[in-house]
């Protein structure tokens, strides 16, 4: 059980940054600065990820 959601807060680091591509060339002609936004959430969640596994420790 140990590293799971670190393991989980890879995947939506991942999840984050495709959907932050797709909204900056895609969405609706591209919205830059929506795209940008979204991926900064990356490095959030990994952080995040990251303490949450070892305050379950």
């Amino acid at each position: 059980m140990t590293g799971q959601m670190t393991k989980i807060g890879l995947a939506a680091s991942g999840i984050s940054i495709v959907a932050s591509i797709y909204i900056y060339f895609s969405h609706n002609g591209g919205d830059e600065m929506l795209g940008i936004f979204v991926g900064l959430w990356a490095p959030t969640l990994i952080l995040y990820a990251q303490e949450l596994d070892k305050l379950s420790e």
